[in-house]
């Protein structure tokens, strides 16, 4: 049966809530999203029937293992959000361009505003994003190989010697767990870290595309430092003393708009 947007917004906090704390409890969770006992208990019931929690009495914890959550429950949230950042890069992407894509749901979208672009030579470790541009373009896709992480759809593994000494990626795009001007864009999976890391440095220019909500989340390992980071897409929730702190290490920042496209954030510190 389908999930309505309350759902898929309860079962998203309980994601984020056990990969900052580790636990969650039924009493806690019903309080801050003002449903009853049962509701809540049927969202970790239906988290623990995917293998994305370890339901204990009274509540739930995180599993042993860093997961992002099923790509097709993260592909639902924040739908609209994603799509006008999505807009907002696209113009970047030219025809015969040379580009690396991450497996996460944002960069899905921008894969889905692109496809009309000719002659891509597409680089990913997302196996969603490779079916999409396989059938729905005629880019040269690639994929670097390695272990398939079911729930986010990706490839990950020690796959650098694919990508060293053969050229460079034009432009890469990805999303994130968390950042900071201080480290970096950041993954809270080792796994996805490290693949991403990997074709963050074979690029050129390296874009981060994500929800407002991403920020000043847990973020476990950087995998593209601040000094490589070419630009950030970000929506319009975005604080002002965010973007300061980015572009006073000389990185753009473009806050998107559902309604109005994108625009750069105010550059004097008032609200934006």
């Amino acid at each position: 049966m389908t999930k309505n947007a309350g759902e898929a917004a309860r079962e998203h906090d309980i994601l984020v809530s056990l990969a900052a704390t580790g636990q969650v409890t039924i009493k806690d969770l019903a309080a801050r999203h003002g449903v009853s006992d049962v509701t809540i208990r049927k969202d970790l019931d239906a988290l623990a029937r995917r293998s994305l929690v370890r339901r204990i009495r009274g509540g739930a914890v995180a599993l042993d293992s860093v997961d992002e959550g099923a790509f097709s429950l993260r592909l639902r949230l924040e739908r609209e959000t994603k799509v006008a950042l999505a807009l907002a890069a696209a113009p970047l992407v030219r025809d015969g361009d040379t580009l690396a894509f991450d497996s996460s749901t944002t960069c899905y979208f921008l894969a889905q505003q692109i496809l009309n672009r000719r002659n891509l030579v597409v680089i990913t470790n997302g196996m969603r994003t490779a079916t999409l541009f396989m059938e729905q373009s005629n880019a040269m896709v690639l994929m670097p190989g390695g272990a398939l992480r079911r729930s986010s759809g990706s490839m990950v593994g020690q796959f650098a010697d694919v990508l060293e000494g053969r050229g460079r990626i034009g432009k890469g795009f990805f999303g994130v767990k968390s950042l900071s001007p201080e480290l970096g864009l950041l993954e809270l999976s080792s796994e996805e870290a490290e693949a991403k890391r990997y074709l963050a440095s074979a690029c050129d220019q390296v874009y981060g595309l994500f929800s407002s909500t991403k920020i000043g989340q847990l973020g476990l390992h950087s995998f593209a430092p601040v000094n490589s980071v070419t630009a950030l897409y970000t929506d319009d929730r975005a604080s002002a003393s965010f973007a300061a702190g980015w572009q006073s290490h000389g990185v753009e920042v473009n806050l998107a708009s559902q309604q109005d496209g994108w625009r750069s954030p105010s550059a004097d510190g008032s609200p934006l």
